[in-house]
């Protein structure tokens, strides 16, 4: 597989403060990476600089072989990349049906949209059994569970296609069945697109994890698989203690 995202000496400080330092990481097409580390280590800094919402000091993130530090959010976005913050941001006061049109639709503006909706059911339909919401279609998004709002989410990212897509703590807030489910939506996803999942929960991480690298104080401490990550004595000393991937 190619090479599909590749941050090259990416460095941002704050106010003197290094966030991310020297940090270099390249994701291949298709691949489900796993970004773990303490609080602070600088992962969600790490995906705000590949979407654009923050500057990169120094560095470089080139997209496809394209560099895409100096563009806006909205062009990165348009060039194929998702991002799903820790935080659902969904139409609460709206259906699923009727925020997956609005996900689906490339037109301006939530009234214009919904007035295309039959052309888009189709898609709508198969996004929505994708993330296991096929049954709530028609419920209003308030209604919905955390889970299922976390689905929601997601699938309003995977309505606009991208290639990659930035996973901010997704299971986060999440019951052990929610978790176990978004697992297996992961899996479902690996190899349709490129998947960058930040995440605390290590039995999550350890369900679904290819390649894991691990951040602390803003730098990239260790990378590699489950037993390379739990017999490295920095990652142990950093992070995992001596419970492993699962009892962090």
């Amino acid at each position: 597989m190619a090479d599909q995202l590749v941050i090259d000496r990416a460095t941002v400080s704050f106010s003197g403060f290094l966030a991310v330092s020297e940090l270099s990481l390249t994701v291949r097409t298709g691949e489900l990476r796993c970004l773990i580390g303490p609080n602070g280590a600088g992962k969600t800094t790490a995906l705000d600089l590949i979407c654009g919402k923050t500057r990169l000091s120094h560095g470089e993130i080139r997209f496809n072989g394209q560099p895409i530090h100096h563009l806006s959010e909205h062009r990165i976005a348009r060039a194929g990349v998702g991002r799903k913050f820790q935080v659902p941001s969904v139409f609460r006061e709206l259906s699923v049906r009727e925020n997956l049109h609005i996900g689906h639709s490339r037109q301006a503006g939530v009234l214009a949209n919904l007035f295309t909706f039959k052309r888009d059911l189709t898609q709508i339909e198969k996004i929505a059994e994708l993330v296991g919401l096929q049954d709530e279609l028609d419920i209003q998004a308030a209604h919905l569970s955390h889970g299922q709002t976390q689905w929601l989410e997601i699938a309003l990212i995977l309505a606009q296609n991208p290639s990659l897509i930035l996973m901010d703590e997704p299971t986060a807030g999440m019951t052990a069945q929610e978790t176990r489910k978004t697992a297996e939506l992961f899996d479902r996803l690996r190899g349709r697109h490129t998947l960058i999942v930040v995440e605390h929960d290590m039995g999550f991480v350890r369900d679904i994890a290819e390649t894991i690298s691990v951040m602390h104080q803003g730098k990239l401490l260790a990378e590699g698989g489950i037993d390379d990550i739990e017999r490295n004595q920095l990652v142990r000393d950093a992070y995992l203690g001596s419970g492993g991937i699962g009892h962090a």
